[in-house]
């Protein structure tokens, strides 16, 4: 087999890259982070005749100046990889505003080979593609697929595999006119760049300068730190040419770079490649759509039943596989109960591993399902659709309209992750809104909630789960907006910027695709229980069972216990009753012998370590009618939420139920004394809008910049989660609701 082929899979988003990389690579992907971000960096293998490509799936984007993380990633990994060969996605159907990213590769000098998907999508609205004529053009490949059939994959690969071939090939910038101002202050730069080798081992000359016309941050950081003297000269050369043109044109530099990279690209298209058959104004199926799906009216109530029916979806469908896990996690309990001897090998095993982790692993299907709605909403481009409508509401809360989506990847529609969700706020260019969107995304009902939303809604609101699940979704994005107004008003104060976003149009998602990305994400949820809440169970087993009970107490109890066998052992041993009574006896001194057992087990967790945390706690969780023990699985949320359940599972299987009668975590609460409808509703709201989790505070401290967000992030949600959980519990008690 000849020597693998790296290509760097590249597009804006919604072009079908993703699907394109499903196609290729199928189950042979590897997820991942880039190295120093938490963007995901996914890699596939796929094997083309007799040559294997390695296929590095790049974050989607518009444009390859620094304004996000994404962009950065995917401009960083193409001069630091240096890839065989670029795949460039272009939507056929969004042509020319898609060229703009390949112009971008172009001017870079990457080879590039240009996949025309959706060139189904692109002649149902009337336009003909001459691939070709494009190809000629551009003098780059040009290849039409149809991503989600496979339809000119095997031509794209044969494409690929001829340009790869030639791996000495030199990387040749395209050279485009930006207008006389530009191309004479990029004259007068390229030469002082090239003198001095100012990042030319890693850039072309005259792409530096393009980049320094354009205030790109990081390449002006790179060039401050290679050179302070040239670069302050290339700056002042900048803001030189940057006053001019706003004095004459009333535009900066990027604006008029970016009008002529799209002036070259109609100059293309004009030019035979692009032809159309009917009115390009019509309504396509997809405006059509948004007609009635982005109505003013009507779009806030569909988007309220497509939530409601995902959780409905949720629930419904996941209940009986989630049965049998608890099920089969409680038959194993109980065979290790009746294998392993006493002790605290024993101990370990069925309280802090199978019912911690087995607590959370109970989750799995409803996690599934969940992702697996989500899936469907996200590649059928409705998610987007959420977001444009969501914008009208945000900015009225102080917030961007490119806020929306850090709510949503955070959780917003139950199942996100505040880290990316933090991290996604780098979009935002004003340093206010962006301030007050991080500190508000941890609101968001995250994966890692979720388990524990569904495990309280389960438990005491059975008949209504759907229901409170959207009702906690509802609740979750009102308190983030009312408490990003709060910060807006206070201590972010700012004026607005605009919001412009892109509306894909609607497509219907593959299966292999939905089983893809639902599987990546559940994937992640279980590495995260046999790894993180793995050992975190293993540590507070550790701190709810030592120092344990000293000898005198242990002595205590076994005496009890031999009081009551000495108290029973005559009527057991009475000849002539019948067996049915002599049985009731047994089970009398069975159950008082049980007793003594719970007795004796709660005893030692409230003299263990956590217990002794949990019992200081009280005086004041009792407000909110959280009793020792929730006090001991909420200390441990503020690692991970996800341990909140393994905890709870841990803490209530600590003698606290009867061997004989195994049952879940939620019949448990459910029959505790401590635990009622009011306590849940209480716990829930705690829960969902308290300190995030201890990565995530870590992860607002490196994008705010400082550790002071952070930690007032930990104590400004905790302190408010607290008064929340103590209104509703005192309210609910008065009313009599519990």
């Amino acid at each position: 087999m000849s020597r693998p082929i790296h290509v760097a899979l590249a597009g804006n988003p919604n072009a079908g890259k993703t699907t394109l990389f499903n196609y290729l690579t199928g189950a042979r992907q590897h997820v991942g982070n880039y190295p120093g971000v938490t963007v995901e960096k996914k890699t596939g293998v796929c094997r083309h005749q007799d040559t294997e490509l390695q296929v590095t799936d790049l974050p989607g984007t518009y444009s390859l100046t620094a304004y996000s993380v994404e962009e950065l990633v995917a401009r960083d990994f193409l001069v630091n990889e240096k890839p065989d060969v670029v795949l460039n996605i272009v939507d056929a159907s969004n042509i020319e505003r898609n060229l703009y990213l390949t112009c971008q590769f172009m001017e870079l000098g990457v080879p590039v080979v240009i996949a025309l998907n959706m060139i189904d999508v692109a002649r149902s609205r009337g336009f003909d593609i001459d691939s070709d004529k494009l190809s000629s053009l551009l003098q780059a490949p040009v290849v039409p697929i149809i991503a989600r059939s496979g339809q000119g994959v095997d031509r794209l690969l044969d494409t690929l595999v001829a340009v790869s071939r030639d791996r000495d090939k030199e990387w040749h910038p395209l050279r485009l006119s930006y207008g006389e101002d530009l191309d004479q202050a990029l004259e007068d730069m390229v030469p002082l760049i090239e003198e001095s080798g100012l990042l030319t081992d890693t850039y072309a000359a005259r792409w530096t300068a393009l980049k320094i016309l354009e205030n790109d941050d990081q390449i002006l950081d790179r060039a401050m730190q290679a050179d302070t003297a040239l670069a302050d000269s290339l700056v002042t050369r900048t803001e030189q040419i940057t006053s001019h043109l706003q004095s004459t044109l009333e535009a900066y530099p990027e604006a008029i770079i970016a009008d002529h990279r799209y002036g070259y690209i109609k100059s293309i298209l004009r030019q035979g490649v692009l032809s159309q058959r009917f009115d390009a104004d019509r309504l396509y199926t997809s405006d059509r759509i948004d007609k009635v799906v982005t109505h003013r009216f009507l779009g806030p109530l569909i988007m309220a039943a497509v939530l409601f029916g995902l959780y409905s979806f949720t629930f419904n469908f996941s209940t009986i596989p989630a049965d049998w896990l608890a099920s089969l996690f409680a038959l194993l309990g109980e065979g290790v109960e009746r294998l392993l001897p006493d002790g605290p090998v024993k101990s370990m095993l069925i309280s802090g591993v199978i019912d911690g982790v087995g607590g959370v692993l109970g989750f799995v299907p409803i996690i599934m399902f969940m992702f697996f709605g989500i899936a469907i909403l996200e590649d059928s481009g409705y998610l987007a659709r959420v977001a444009f409508m969501m914008d009208r509401v945000f900015r009225t809360f102080g917030l961007h309209g490119s806020s929306v989506m850090p709510f949503i990847v955070s959780g917003g529609i139950a199942g996100g992750c505040a880290v990316p969700g933090v991290m996604a706020t780098r979009t935002l260019r004003s340093p206010k809104e962006r301030m007050a969107t991080l500190l508000t995304v941890p609101f968001m009902n995250c994966g890692a909630k979720l388990p524990v939303l569904a495990l309280l809604i389960g438990a005491f609101f059975s008949a209504h789960q759907a229901r409170y699940m959207f009702l906690a979704t509802v609740v979750s994005w009102s308190v983030a907006l009312i408490a990003a107004k709060f910060l807006r008003l206070t201590v972010l104060r700012g004026p607005a910027t605009p919001f412009v976003m892109e509306l894909p149009p609607y497509r219907f998602p593959t299966f292999r695709g939905l089983l893809i990305h639902t599987w990546e994400r559940t994937w992640q949820y279980i590495k995260k229980a046999g790894t993180v809440i793995l050992g975190i169970s293993i540590l507070l087993w550790a701190m709810m069972t030592y120092p344990g009970l000293p000898d005198s107490e242990r002595l205590r109890f076994e005496q009890q216990r031999e009081e009551v066998r000495v108290g029973y052992a005559a009527a057991l041993g009475i000849g002539g009753q019948a067996d049915e009574k002599r049985s009731a006896v047994a089970q009398e001194m069975e159950k008082k012998l049980l007793a003594i057992d719970n007795e004796q087990a709660e005893t030692g967790l409230r003299r263990s370590l956590a217990g002794r945390i949990g019992l200081a706690l009280e005086p004041l969780s009792r407000l909110a009618g959280f009793d020792w023990r929730t006090n001991i699985a909420l200390v441990g949320g503020f690692a991970a939420k996800e341990v909140i359940v393994s905890t709870l599972g841990t803490a209530y299987s600590l003698g606290a139920t009867d061997p004989e009668q195994p049952s879940s975590l939620k019949d448990r609460l459910a029959g505790d004394r401590n635990w009622n409808a009011v306590v849940a509703l209480a716990a829930l709201a705690f829960i969902m809008f308290y300190a995030p989790c201890f990565v995530t505070v870590i992860c607002i401290a490196r994008e705010a910049g400082s550790w002071k967000w952070a930690l007032f992030s930990m104590v400004f949600n905790t302190l408010f989660a607290f008064m929340m959980a103590v209104a509703i519990y005192q309210i609910g008690t008065v009313l009599g609701m519990g």
